[in-house]
């Protein structure tokens, strides 16, 4: 593995150092037909770096991206590292009172966000060194003039690029990356510039063969870290290109993007994979022939939908599991190397242990090989803490070590298998149900498009509910038979005793299913 120097910093590693190996005149950048090169996005984020520092932002203060995918996110998290500030990225369609309290949780010298945004989060922004990019569509001009004297693109045309941006530890603080918030609210876990480059080179380099002549398009927005990595970082890092579009990426928006871009990676989630294959069964033209690989990570992949996937589409995906707290994938199927069903093997340079559920610290024997166990990563990409909570930190992380909280199995072959979050199990009739396994069983009915299991509360009693989006007449009769094809498939104990269809499942910004919200009445 690489061994990084003293002094680091990300947006050197990323983008300055392209300059240097000669690619100034590479595309680095598409948005819809307008394109940006390796050395327009440099000299953006050099002019980024002065603002900042003109507006009083000194190192390691935070500055908050809540911006969609657009070129402006680029230089504007480029210029903000460079100039040794702390990156926190934001959705700018979540509500107004989530991203004020991220505001006053994190409380950053400055913002980079859409009018809107700014205008509904004004009271929370006092104090706060305010930038605006236009809200625009991937064909409108995304660094259009604002009349706003606040305004990114009037300002960095005023500004000359820095000079002397100061120089960076290698374990200064760099990103900090907020956990979905499954359980409460959203932690920020926090990360040094060597983190980002650690998991480049180990996942994105030496795992997946990112290349110089690749074009990447993601399903998740560049505010997840999921897609700030491979549709960002893990590109710039090879000289390829990230094309990028602004509207909601539904499976109309994704394929066109894949087809207008001639997309060689894509970044997906199963959710999109599944709305591909239903609108390509509804006769879209969905033409995926350009893609060398899709990704999948985000929540679970359904052995069922990657076997559909791969006989309509024959583009091999690549499943893998990462986490905020080690930025991302240590865990992962690979090329020439799939198991079906399984998460794959360790990423070099990552170690993995499956504990018991009670195992105070990764010192503690491991599991069998075959039974379940709690996650357990070391990598040299692990997150220092969450901010101001020291408690839930001593909780997760232990030396070089995270716990996860994620259940596995590992094979004699060494391949791993997903068995669900450890506080997600329901305990029914006294027996441990995983709604992972059921949900998987009910994707294999041809009716199912999606499926999500929680537990429900009956006269004191915890019930399984499955609730579930399908293709065809929902009524009673689908009910009972859904029920009846978990009963013959799994250990009888395991069907849902109640069956709830619905349209869509609710989702959270990181595009996971939200089972806080799923109908529990």
């Amino acid at each position: 593995m690489t061994t990084f120097p003293e002094h680091l910093n990300l947006a050197d590693y990323c983008l300055f150092d392209r300059l240097a190996e000669g690619m100034g005149q590479r595309t680095a950048i598409r948005f819809g037909d307008r394109l940006w090169t390796y050395a327009q996005v440099a000299d953006n984020a050099l002019r980024v770096v002065h603002l900042l520092q003109n507006a009083g932002v000194r190192p390691e203060e935070r500055v908050y991206l809540v911006l969609p995918d657009m070129p402006p996110f680029a230089w504007a998290f480029f210029g903000a590292l460079k100039a040794g500030a702390v990156v926190a990225m934001g959705n700018p369609l979540a509500p107004a009172a989530d991203l004020a309290g991220v505001v006053a949780y994190i409380r950053p010298r400055a913002i980079v966000t859409t009018p809107e945004v700014a205008a509904s989060l004004a009271p929370a922004l006092l104090g706060v060194a305010v930038f605006l990019v236009p809200s625009v569509g991937t064909f409108d001009d995304p660094e259009a003039p604002l009349t706003d004297a606040r305004c990114l693109a009037r300002l960095l045309a005023a500004t000359t690029p820095a000079t002397d941006a100061p120089l960076t530890a290698r374990d200064a603080p760099a990103i900090w990356l907020f956990t979905s918030g499954s359980t409460g609210q959203p932690k920020a876990a926090m990360h040094c510039h060597r983190d980002f480059a650690f998991s480049t080179e180990a996942y994105a380099k030496a795992t997946l063969h990112y290349a110089a002549d690749d074009v990447c398009v993601s399903v998740p927005r560049l505010f997840f870290g999921y897609a700030t990595g491979t549709n960002l970082m893990f590109p710039f890092a090879v000289g390829a290109c990230a094309a990028l579009f602004s509207e909601k990426p539904s499976a109309e928006h994704v394929a066109w993007a894949v087809r207008h871009y001639r997309a060689t990676v894509l970044t997906n989630v199963p959710t999109l994979m599944a709305r591909l294959l239903e609108a390509e069964a509804d006769g879209a033209d969905i033409d995926l022939s350009s893609l060398r690989f899709s990704l999948s990570a985000g929540e679970a992949l359904p052995p069922a939908l990657l076997e559909r996937w791969l006989a309509r589409f024959d583009v091999p995906v690549y499943d893998g599991i990462g986490s905020a707290e080690m930025f991302h994938i240590y865990l992962t199927n690979r090329p020439g190397d799939v198991k079906p069903g399984s998460l794959g093997r360790p990423v070099t340079g990552y170690a993995l242990r499956l504990l018991p559920a009670d195992a105070e610290g990764p010192g503690a024997p491991p599991v069998a090989v075959g039974e379940s166990g709690t996650l357990w990563i070391k990598g040299d990409s692990v997150a220092t803490g969450y901010w101001l909570d020291r408690d839930k930190s001593w909780a997760t992380f232990s030396g070089h070590w995270c716990r996860s909280g994620d259940l596995f199995r590992v094979d004699a072959d060494g391949y791993y298998w997903f068995e669900g979050r450890a506080d997600a199990l329901l305990k029914v009739g006294g027996q441990w149900v995983s709604p992972t396994e059921v949900e998987n069983c009910l994707l294999t009915h041809p009716g199912v498009v999606e499926a999500a299991v929680i537990g429900v509360e009956r006269d004191g009693l915890v019930l399984t509910r499955a609730v579930v989006e399908v293709r065809c007449a929902a009524d009673e009769a689908l009910a009972i038979a859904l029920q009846e094809w978990v009963k013959t498939r799994l250990a009888r104990y395991k069907y849902p005793r109640e069956v709830v269809f619905v349209d869509a499942l609710p989702r959270n910004d990181r595009g996971k299913v939200d089972r806080k919200a799923l109908p529990r009445d």
